[in-house]
Formats: structure tokens, sequence, C-alpha cells
């Protein structure tokens, strides 16, 4: 048996390969000479073993801190080298686009916008398709508010007519969750999509708060737009601000969809909000992404589309843990089930066949307690809309349908 080991050199050429492509190292170890060899040494060992080895953060993380500092620092060409291998090593682009967003602040906008301009350049050379989203008066696709205290971060988007309709998401996510299912709504429908307190673009959280809170929260949003009563969607959280919602505003909803949501967490699962809150309180959401992720997606679905998988742990990451942690116990005592009964608008009820959190059974006891509603079910796990997008804009559709 060889004890042979790879020295710190073949370690850093490893972890470079797998950052840069192989091609990219051929070239600068391959090519080296008597002058820079030992420097191509030195950053193959120290940079690509002791940094990027070091296990303290993810790939991605790295990968996301360098396009930063290469930002702030203007070195545009290793700027494009490492957000090029990001692209092909599959970080998201909406997590490239958010450190570039954070860069100008900390960097400065003429280094953002040479950042912006060179990763553009960057996807239509990979073949990624960025979709047109004109800013000219007439042509936006959305407009963005900050709604009264506590800010809560809203997108404004849609039809002058049409049945307004309003998105709220689920928990350690923000109002992209909706960003396809809100551009198919839009040609007919006045859309508003928001952000609940303490996550994605709303302001931070420095006190606890419960589920009236969140309920309160949702009642402003649709007074301050002016265009209720509307159809409350919402997935998750959002499903059990929409119970509360429609208990207690009956005259803001129209029409409610409550999507892979509870009307009461049994005790296992408040037990699991508390655990999870904990532990990113101690580790950062880092500490739960991958737990969380494969909750939100089915095996399956991670297997056939793993860009997806890949966006959701994206999203997830960029959750600040405080909010997080906070909205984990201010849904975890909620108990709707004896009020349901008040619930007088029409209800689409849809939950996911492979949900492990919010099954089908607890979608029942939500369609057994109203009046007028009704259940889907998709081939999904927790966050339905993005697993089975089609089924669940169908579902939207059918409960709109039934509004008169």
């Amino acid at each position: 048996m060889s004890l042979e080991r790879p020295d710190d050199l073949d370690r850093g050429a490893a972890n470079r390969r797998a950052m840069l492509g192989d091609a990219w190292v051929e070239r600068s170890l391959g090519q080296a000479n008597s002058l820079n060899a030992e420097f191509q040494s030195l950053v193959t060992r120290h940079a690509w073993h002791d940094i990027w080895g070091r296990p303290g953060l993810d790939t991605q993380t790295r990968r996301l801190l360098v396009l930063g500092m290469t930002m702030g620092q203007a070195r545009w060409e290793e700027f494009e080298l490492h957000c090029r291998a990001a692209l092909r090593g599959g970080v998201p682009l909406v997590a490239i686009k958010e450190a570039l967003m954070q860069g100008a602040i900390y960097c400065g906008v003429p280094a953002a916008n040479t950042a912006f301009k060179l990763t553009a350049a960057i996807c239509q050379a990979e073949g990624i398709v960025l979709d047109l989203a004109p800013l000219l008066a007439g042509q936006r696709v959305e407009t963005h508010h900050t709604f009264s205290l506590p800010q809560l971060r809203v997108a404004l988007q849609g039809a002058p007519e049409g049945v307004p309709v309003v998105l709220s998401h689920a928990l350690g996510l923000d109002l992209s969750m909706w960003d396809a299912l809100a551009a198919e709504l839009a040609p007919r429908h006045p859309v508003l999509r928001y952000d609940h307190r303490g996550q994605g673009g709303s302001a931070p959280v420095s006190a606890a708060y419960g589920i009236a809170a969140l309920v309160a929260d949702a009642a402003r949003v649709i007074v301050e737009w002016g265009r209720g009563p509307v159809v409350f969607v919402g997935l998750s959280m959002g499903g059990m601000v929409g119970q509360g919602l429609a208990i207690n505003h009956p005259q803001l909803v129209r029409g409610l969809l409550l999507a892979n949501t509870v009307a009461c967490n049994p005790p296992a699962s408040r037990d699991g909000l508390a655990q999870r809150a904990a532990a990113v309180r101690a580790g950062g959401m880092a500490a739960i992404v991958d737990a969380v992720v494969e909750r939100f997606i089915s095996p399956d679905a991670r297997a056939r589309r793993p860009e997806l998988a890949a966006a959701v742990r994206a999203q997830l990451l960029c959750a600040e843990p405080g909010g997080y942690a906070e909205a984990c116990l201010a849904i975890a005592q909620t108990d709707w089930r004896a009020q349901l009964g008040a619930i007088a608008c029409p209800v689409q009820v849809v939950a996911g066949s492979a949900d492990l959190g919010c099954t089908v059974a607890m979608a029942q006891e939500i369609v057994d307690g109203i009046a007028d509603a009704r259940l889907t079910v998709l081939d999904a796990a927790h966050v339905s809309v993005l697993e089975q997008p089609a089924g669940f804009a169908a579902a939207l559709q059918h409960l709109l349908g039934r509004l008169g």
C-alpha cells in the first residue's frame, strides 16, 4: 500500500480546478516559467488550499465574496474570471445580482455599473437569457414601494383593472418566489407582492411578535394599496397569514388560496420551529439550509431540476438569521381551527402530495372547517408554486372563476 499523500500544491490545484476549470489551471501551471513558477506555487498552495480549502464557509459564499472584493478593487480581469466560473459552477444568477447590488453601496455605483455590464456580457456568452425589464414610463414591469412602519418591501405590477391579487411568501423566502406567477397574472390583474417583516427587503425586526402582527401587516398593505377586497394567495407562512386575514378582516378578502399550510401547528412542528430558530441564531442560515431545501423541494424535483433547488438554497442563505428566527417563533403557536367557520369567501386549498410538513390531511382539515373550500393536490413538496407552477396557476384560475 502506498503511503504517498498529495502535497499542498496538489490539493490547491484540485480546488483551483474545481472552481475555475481544468483549462484555466492547465494554462496557469503548465505554462509556468523560471520567473513566475514560484509565484504560481504560492498562489496555488496558499490561496487555493489554505483559504479556499477552509471549512468555515461554503463554496458559493466564497465565490460571491471574491466577486465583491474584485469589484471593489476594480480588478476586472479577475472579476470576469470568477464571475464566469461562478455561473458555470451553478451559482444562481440571483445570488450574483445580490452581491453586485450590495457592492453598489459599499464599492460605489461606477464599480457596480461596470460589474453589471461585464456580468451581462458573460451571461450572453454563456447562453443565459436575460429577460427585458424596461423602466421607461409606461413600460415598467413593476414598481417598488416601502409602506409605513414597520417598513415592508412591496412590488406592484399588472393591469389597471381586474381582480386584485396579493401574494404572500413562505418562511425564509421573499416576494421573488412569486416572479413567474405574478408575470402570468399581470396582463389581466393588478398584483401586489410583499416581504414579511424581518424578511427579504423589509426592515429588520427588533422585538418578538406573533401571528397577529403578520395579519395586521397584510391588512395594512391592502388598505394602503387601496385596491381591496383582494384575492389573497398565501403559501406556508403566507397561508397562515391568509387564514387570519379572512377571519379578522373579511371585508378585505374576496377569495383565498391557501397553499402548503396548516390551520394549527402540531407539537412536533412547534418544536421544530423553535429548534430552527435556535440553530440559525447560533450558526446562521447555513446551519439549516440543506434540511430546509430537502423539505421545500421533493427528491424527484431536486434530481430533475437541480437549478431550482440551487436557487431556493441561495435565497434561503440570503435570509437574515434574526428575522428568520423571529418568524419561526411568530408562527409556531398559530391555531385558527376554532375560527375557520368564520371564513365566508371562496377558498381554494392547495396541498403537495410529497409535503411532509404540511400534509394533505392537514390541508383537508382546513377544507373541512370552511363552508366554501375546495382542495387541489399537486405532485410536489412544500413550495408547490415553484415545483408545479402550471398546476398551481390552474388552481388559482379555478378560484378566480368561482368569484363570479
